[in-house]
């Protein structure tokens, strides 16, 4: 297997990781047991975010196209109805 397919595959299940602790965070009632979730989470993004830099570097990812601003304040207009 290719590292770049190795990469990506992780940095996808990661971020399905993400999904299930938000999830769970928000469903908590425990604070303790929420605050520990929190922490996971952070701990992840943190993993993410480093792998994502090294992903770019290496050209196996290839971010989108930065918005217009045109396109931003249609967002939020949007967002803000």
């Amino acid at each position: 297997m290719e590292e770049k397919t190795m990469v990506n595959d992780i940095l996808e299940n990661v971020k399905a990781e993400l999904t299930t602790y938000q999830g769970a965070i928000s469903e908590s009632a425990n604070q303790d047991l929420r605050q520990t979730i929190q922490s996971i989470r952070n701990s992840s993004e943190a993993f993410q975010y480093e792998l994502f830099k090294v992903a770019q570097t290496k050209g196996y990812y290839k971010p989108a196209a930065p918005a217009s601003p045109m396109e931003i304040t249609n967002v939020k207009n949007e967002l803000q109805k």
